[in-house]
């Protein structure tokens, strides 16, 4: 049986590289405090919101204009049964042109509707991918929640 990750992609006018380098502004995109590196094969990263979710993730591939994967290392996703659902899991930006847009192609691979936290995370990934992270590439200004 196969299974349904959380997938996302849309295509915009800007070019392949604009994109990757809009990715891994992590900080311009995404809410949280976050600790560490977004932009170099091999690091790690910790991201954090409120007492809510924590994930270290370590950057696996990272390929100029056409690929970035996270390697979830660690979680504790306080909202749910399983603190560490998403251990394991990867995050994967694929970047691709067509035509003369350029498509991006999000995926949480391991983020599947039979868990728990599929719902509400699915739900902020469709936020920040969508709006916040699409409105870094399209206008330079992403939507990440102010610090508090």
């Amino acid at each position: 049986m196969k299974t349904e990750s959380y997938t996302i992609s849309y295509a915009v006018d800007q070019s392949p590289q604009e994109v990757f380098d809009a990715i891994n502004n992590v900080r311009g995109w995404w809410s949280g405090e976050i600790d560490g590196g977004t932009d170099t094969l091999g690091a790690e990263f910790t991201y954090r919101y409120q007492d809510l979710h924590r994930t270290t993730q370590r950057i696996t591939e990272l390929v100029p204009g056409k690929k970035v994967v996270w390697h979830i290392v660690d979680s504790h996703i306080n909202f749910v049964k399983d603190k560490a659902e998403w251990n394991g899991t990867d995050v994967v930006f694929e970047i691709a042109k067509k035509g003369a847009k350029t498509e991006l192609r999000f995926t949480h691979v391991g983020l599947e509707p039979a868990i728990e936290c599929y719902g509400k995370c699915a739900g902020a990934w469709g936020f920040y991918i969508n709006e916040s992270l699409r409105g870094l590439i399209t206008t330079g200004k992403g939507e990440p929640n102010e610090k508090e």
